[in-house]
């Protein structure tokens, strides 16, 4: 698409389109035809994104009806700009499912920030896939099938805002509304290195959203930059007398001078080292902006665990309560194995759960005199669709670990890309302030990005692509070295020379042929060259199984503090062996033989 409407990376952009538009560089029409092409492209890849579309004609109408407007002299502020909705939202025209045929139905109208967005010159092209009934933050909770991680087919996309993510992280539209009670809209903008905003309770209104739990219910937005993101906001936030949870919210500024992170034997990876590599350069990034304030997570971890542990899944019920009487096999196994016990609970239960939110609140609104917002990882790990199919509670559990308090405790919070994996799924941090913060969030969220520098996405995953492993080789495996060709002959792609961190000593193995080199871990080491290829996972499972003892494959420190696997050794490698840590590398022994 021409006309600055693109980002890098070919997602569409929601303030350059509408400029163009208005402008009279682009048609909307120009554009419709473009988001139809891509839709029908990448239908091939994964078209469980969406559950129902606008037809191509209906597209095409809606757009001329946008160029009529800006040609009577209109200015639009999201003129012709596609757009996606999750479907628990309304759209007139547009059956509303929440991933459950049992429970749909056609609207009469659509819920305001629809209204809004489509009187701005918007142009809705459907509605996305979700994990039913908002409940789950993976995205494999729905009968029209798991959209899965843009960038690693093999991924969960985060949910429940699913099909909405990747509907943006595609390209297919510019923006998309999701919503979020747990984290829906923060964990698949972190999966998908999109920015996902989640406004303060109240400053979006909530009519026309089929609700989870509704004291706690935000409509969302995923856009590919905070620009787009602040766009939507100015057009769908303000009072709605329509909606009874609706409040009007004067800006509150954040001076971004001390921001609060969790305390290091707090922070949770699951065993993700890449995640927690990422944030702590998130955090160096940050310390260039702001001081870090390390905080005792505990009490924000307490108001979590009341959501899916304490009385508030009754209100997951609540909003359930016909289907489950009537229909409840039409439920999702596992979204009804979530929501039945909240039939069990009593109003003294939460009575007192309420009664210990307001405690633990009240701690939480303690910590702004301290700080002035919290940065805090998106979510400390993420899993395949299949582990996830195989473990639906306990990781959907650990993808929530950052994220469940941010609605309970009342605060706003926007999610900001921070990295990728090896793998090409995306690690995002969360920043979070006060309600009515939102505004000064997101004005964090650019200095942030700006600060760090944070390089575009990879490509998008559109084959299904195998995963590949970093590994790290230091001895025989060397490029023009005696076993190089059993990395040739898998295709390995050279990544790049590198050093370990200063904690190996190498020695060279007595009596081995060809030669090859034992590194081991020591606190008493130094640095040491090694070169690091990527392979498929199925090629790397190839390679590790000819590794011969005493050699294993294990993981290495590199000098930047990343974690690849690589060449270690058993103790016994060092029987013999002669100490050539000094070299600094084994092409430096080989040379010395020579």
């Amino acid at each position: 698409m021409t006309g600055g409407v693109a980002s890098e990376g070919g997602r569409l952009n929601a303030v350059g389109i509408a400029g163009a538009v208005n402008a009279g560089r682009l048609s909307a029409v120009a554009v419709a035809e473009e988001a139809i092409a891509r839709l029908a492209s990448y239908d091939a890849v994964q078209p469980q994104v969406w559950i129902s579309r606008f037809s191509p004609d209906a597209l095409i109408e809606a757009a001329r009806a946008v160029d009529a407007r800006v040609a009577a002299g209109e200015v639009l502020p999201l003129a012709g700009v596609p757009f996606a909705v999750k479907d628990n939202i309304d759209v007139e025209g547009l059956d509303t499912t929440a991933a459950c045929p049992a429970f749909a139905y056609r609207p009469q109208a659509s819920a305001t920030v629809v209204e809004r967005l489509i009187a701005a010159g918007a142009i809705c092209v459907g509605k996305t896939n979700l994990d039913q009934f908002a409940t789950g933050l993976n995205g494999t909770r729905s009968p029209y099938g798991s959209p899965r991680n843009a960038y690693n087919l093999a991924y969960v996309s985060g949910g429940s805002s699913s099909g909405s993510s990747v509907a943006v992280a595609a390209g297919l539209v510019a923006f998309a509304l999701g919503t979020d009670t747990a984290g829906s809209g923060r964990v698949p903008a972190a999966f998908q290195h999109l920015i996902g905003f989640k406004p303060s309770k109240g400053r979006w209104s909530n009519r026309g959203l089929v609700p989870a739990c509704r004291t706690l219910d935000c409509i969302t937005v995923f856009t590919d930059d905070v620009a787009d993101a602040r766009l939507v906001d100015s057009v769908v936030a303000g009072f709605d007398a329509a909606d009874p949870y609706s409040r009007p919210l004067a800006n509150v500024p954040v001076a971004r001078k001390r921001i609060g992170v969790p305390r290091p034997d707090q922070r949770a990876f699951f065993g993700d080292a890449q995640s927690e590599y990422l944030y702590d350069v998130a955090l160096d990034r940050l310390a260039t902006m702001a001081d870090l304030v390390e905080i005792d997570y505990a009490p924000l971890q307490e108001a979590a665990q009341l959501l899916y542990g304490g009385p508030w899944v009754a209100e997951r019920t609540a909003a359930l309560a016909r289907i489950l009487a009537e229909a409840p096999d039409a439920l999702d196994p596992t979204v009804r194995e979530v929501v039945e016990p909240g039939l069990d609970i009593s109003a003294v239960d939460l009575f007192n759960g309420i009664y210990r939110l307001a405690e633990l609140k009240r701690h939480a609104d303690t910590l702004w005199d301290d700080i002035d917002l919290l940065a805090f990882p998106t979510t400390g790990s993420t899993y395949r669709v299949a582990e996830l199919q195989a473990a639906p509670i306990a990781l959907n559990s650990a993808l929530g670990f950052y994220t469940n308090f941010v609605n309970l405790l009342d605060m706003a919070a926007v999610a900001v890309p921070a990295g990728a994996r090896a793998n090409g799924t995306g690690f995002g941090i969360t920043l979070i302030g006060p309600a009515a913060s939102d505004l000064a969030l997101l004005d964090a969220a650019d200095a942030y990005i700006t600060a760090a520098d944070i390089p575009p996405p990879p490509p998008l995953d559109l084959e299904g692509k195998m995963e590949t492993v970093k590994l790290a080789v230091v001895g025989a495996h060397l490029k023009d070295m005696p076993l190089h060709w059993q990395l040739t002959s898998r295709e390995a792609k050279f990544v790049g020379a590198f050093e370990t961190a200063p904690n190996y000593r190498l020695y060279a193995i007595a009596n081995s042929v060809p030669p090859k080199p034992a590194l081991v871990h020591s606190d008493d080491g130094a640095s040491i060259a090694l070169e690091v290829y990527e392979l498929g996972v199925a090629e790397f499972g190839s390679f590790v199984v000819e590794v011969p003892a005493p050699l294993a494959i294990g993981t290495v420190t590199l000098a930047d503090g990343s974690s690849v696997k690589g060449f270690v050794a058993e103790p016994r490698a060092v029987t013999g062996a002669e100490d050539i840590t000094a070299l600094g590398g084994w092409r430096a022994y080989i040379a010395q033989r020579a």
